[in-house]
């Protein structure tokens, strides 16, 4: 088996059996694409199937003095996956990863974006043009439903049921969501696709995205990148901001406001509750004003309990 059979087999491996989107494909085939660049010249680098564990250190050695202790240890898992499936399709029989240790990466998470921050934000925008009231609904519903930038972007106008009060989410693994949507989101939205959104042909393509640019395109993920960047400047805030940040924000204020956090992790679309424990902030005011309410001893629980 060739670089070119091994890596396409892959491809397809991650499309069928796992279900990845087209962003999550891309980005593995991009680190497999590297180590086959890397040992091109070297001997017996013709098949993946020869790559030894040595030959695998000096790449990721090599790698390590241009990237990020980050972006290291997703190449080295990405690397672990190609031959992780290799070894599954009995190509190998083992995985030249197994002993390559990832570094240490300390979780830094994301800002979060006060209530107040937000209506800043939207209050910036200059709805004069059509493209502010796109934008208008664009961060309502990110910051209302708690969406990942790809799955804004791939919203369509089948997915949104508004009478049930719920929008259908094409999320991580190509599975479905539903995610409850509040009726002022459901109202902006309303009010985009009606007076803004009918005002554009869509392509052929495009006709059932929600959010399209002026040409009736759908938006790329950059476009809202820019979005949210120039509307911070226009504020003067003084962070660093993307779709992630409110999407986080989001998830930060449930909780803070008592909901569970594996309804949380349902709206976020999280397999697993670990992920949702790293992504969602406590920050200590909270965790102490939780204490003082339900632990055993504590003075306010003692006096409900006397009252009742």
């Amino acid at each position: 088996m060739n670089w070119k059979q091994a890596i396409s087999d892959y491809t397809n491996f991650l499309k069928i059996e796992r279900g990845l989107s087209k962003n999550s494909i891309d980005s593995y085939q991009r680190d497999v694409n590297k180590l086959f660049l890397f040992v091109d010249n070297l001997e017996n680098s013709s098949s993946p199937i020869h790559i030894t564990a040595d030959t695998i250190q000096q790449f990721i050695y090599e790698t390590s003095k241009s990237i990020n202790a980050r972006s290291q240890a997703r190449l080295i898992s990405g690397l672990r996956s190609f031959f992780d499936f290799l070894v599954f399709e009995d190509y190998r029989e083992d995985n030249p990863t197994d002993l390559v240790e990832s570094p240490n990466i300390i979780k830094k998470l994301p800002d979060t974006l006060e209530k107040e921050d937000i209506d800043k934000l939207i209050a910036a925008i200059d709805l004069s043009h059509p493209q502010g009231e796109r934008n208008k609904t664009i961060i309502e519903t990110i910051y209302s439903c708690g969406l990942r930038v790809s799955e804004l972007i791939n919203l369509q106008l089948s997915d949104l049921f508004f009478d049930d009060g719920y929008i259908r989410i094409l999320g991580k693994g190509n599975k479905y969501r539903f995610v409850p949507i509040h009726i002022t989101t459901i109202h902006r939205l309303s009010f985009y696709i009606n007076e803004i959104r009918s005002q554009i042909t869509p392509k052929k393509e495009d006709e059932d995205t929600v959010f399209l640019n002026r040409r009736g395109k759908r938006l790329t993920r950059q476009m809202i990148f820019i979005i949210l960047k120039e509307l911070a400047q226009k504020i003067n805030l003084q962070k660093s901001i993307g779709p992630h940040t409110l999407r986080h924000s989001f998830a930060t204020y449930l909780l803070k406001e008592g909901a569970d956090l594996r309804v949380i992790q349902q709206l976020l679309g999280h397999e697993s509750i670990t992920t949702t424990e790293i992504y969602v902030h406590l920050d200590t005011s909270f965790l102490k004003k939780v204490v003082e309410e339900h632990h055993p001893r504590s003075d306010k629980k003692i006096k409900n309990e006397e009252e009742e």
